[in-house]
């Protein structure tokens, strides 16, 4: 694919500034080459106004254009956002308050039969995400099996307090915590990722054990 960008300006524009996997990997076989066409320009300047023709950026260009779209981002540690989740006096944004964080992604110490899918440090940098849904429901589908009618069943406190702190621990050593990124808080902590392969999940995950209180 480097083959097909020669231009010296062109890709030096588009070589990464970070580690490799700091920031979320995209796979293409296009990118490149749409990139390299006559009719494409690309542009990194600083964009610094808006103007009724299109947009200046901070070289004095100005760059007359029909459509913005603007790629903002979103709050990928915003897991609640303005949903509430309460059990008894308990509400999960106070939980939370300190960063998302839940046992295998899954269940979370305080509340009850609260099963999360695509939880806490279940995202992935470079692969399906599929493949760990699936697996959480199959984990929650199990642990519902067991439940005897009436019954209910969470994380103990302990178990998912080791949890989080084997997260926090490798996520500290990984690449993620080199960069900015949309997966890391303001205060550096990762509460998005897992920080391992998805195989490592998919064996934790198997089979319910005995970590939960009824």
């Amino acid at each position: 694919m480097r083959a097909r960008v020669r231009d010296p300006r062109l890709r030096a524009k588009l070589s990464p500034t970070t580690r490799a996997g700091c920031k979320r990997l995209l796979f293409s076989n296009d990118w490149y080459r749409a990139l390299a066409q006559p009719n494409t320009t690309v542009v990194t300047d600083k964009i610094v106004e808006i103007t009724p023709g299109g947009i200046r950026t901070a070289d004095g260009a100005d760059h007359p254009a029909d459509v913005l779209i603007y790629g903002t981002g979103f709050a990928a540690t915003d897991f609640l956002s303005s949903l509430s989740v309460r059990a008894g006096d308990r509400d999960l944004a106070d939980a939370w308050a300190g960063g998302a964080r839940a046992h295998l992604g899954i269940t979370v110490p305080g509340f009850p039969n609260l099963f999360l899918v695509y939880g806490p440090n279940t995202n992935l940098g470079g692969n399906s995400i599929i493949t760990m849904l699936e697996a959480q429901c199959r984990y929650i589908a199990a642990v519902i099996a067991r439940l005897p009618s009436g019954s209910t069943v969470e994380v103990r406190e302990e178990v998912a307090d080791a949890f989080d702190a084997e997260m926090r621990d490798r996520l500290a050593r990984s690449v993620w915590a080199t960069c900015d990124n949309w997966y890391r808080q303001d205060d550096g902590r990762i509460t998005t990722n897992w920080p391992g392969l998805v195989w490592e999940y998919l064996r934790r995950v198997r089979t319910p054990t005995r970590a939960t209180s009824g």
